[in-house]
């Protein structure tokens, strides 16, 4: 867990609260299907001591991860995220090009719905999701995308951007979960004598901003982590490709 270190940022700290810049690759807390993997929860722990686990983003997911130092914090805390009081910004790179600039996807889903664990949408059993989508910039194939999602169901964007025709790159779930080289676009691109690393290899999806009400004092909180450097580094190249 050593490793860590020079990947986490931390974005805020106080008595209630502890929010960090969380990489992708690592799972939020302990992941059963993967028990010798380290997860942020458990070495965040280990560095400040206890913590209440208040959301979760996807291994992939890159961002924003607030924690409660303790009970009255997580209750409260989580009491904001589950009334809605929570205001969630999410950057994505999505496949193609959407025909619309904004648009809001209101389709109930089921977690864990298939032998992939992957969500659905199912309009009888499925919980309540809303997700606005906002077009930031259209690029060479893909679009950079704002998503800010109401409701908090697992892989709830994923869903919602794939259901438009338009899900996040590299997702292997809800896409073809193929790589962005590069070379692709490029066609006069040489990697030189190593192998061509891809712009981006995992799930192209950032959990920019978070706002909400502080649990004790009522103080409003923004938290903000930069792009990961990996979503940067795409944009940079497919921008200079548009």
């Amino acid at each position: 867990m050593s490793r860590l270190h020079a990947r986490i940022t931390y974005l805020y700290e106080d008595d209630d609260l502890l929010a960090v810049h969380k990489p992708a690759g690592i799972a939020t807390v302990h992941d059963a299907a993967r028990p010798d993997e380290a997860d942020l929860h458990a070495w965040l722990e280990a560095q400040v001591g206890r913590l209440w686990v208040v959301h979760r983003l996807d291994r992939e997911t890159s961002g924003v991860v607030v924690f409660a130092r303790n009970e009255a914090s997580h209750r409260a805390l989580s009491a904001r995220f589950e009334e809605r009081d929570v205001t969630k910004i999410y950057h994505a790179i999505l496949v193609g090009h959407p025909p619309w600039s904004e648009r809001t996807v209101d389709a109930p889903l089921r977690a864990d719905a298939d032998r992939r664990h992957r969500t659905v949408v199912d309009i009888v059993g499925g919980k309540p999701a809303v997700t606005h989508f906002r077009v930031l910039r259209r690029l060479r194939r893909f679009a950079l995308v704002e998503a800010r999602p109401e409701t908090g169901r697992t892989h709830q964007i994923r869903v919602h951007a794939a259901l438009l025709g338009h899900p996040v790159a590299v997702d292997d779930l809800y896409g073809d979960g193929r790589p962005i080289f590069l070379s692709q676009y490029k066609p006069d691109y040489r990697p030189g004598r190593d192998e061509e690393q891809p712009l981006m290899g995992r799930l192209a999806l950032h959990a920019l901003a978070l706002r909400f009400p502080h649990p004790r004092t009522g103080e409003m909180v923004e938290l903000y982590a930069p792009y990961a450097k990996d979503f940067n580094a795409t944009l940079n190249q497919l921008g200079k490709l548009a």
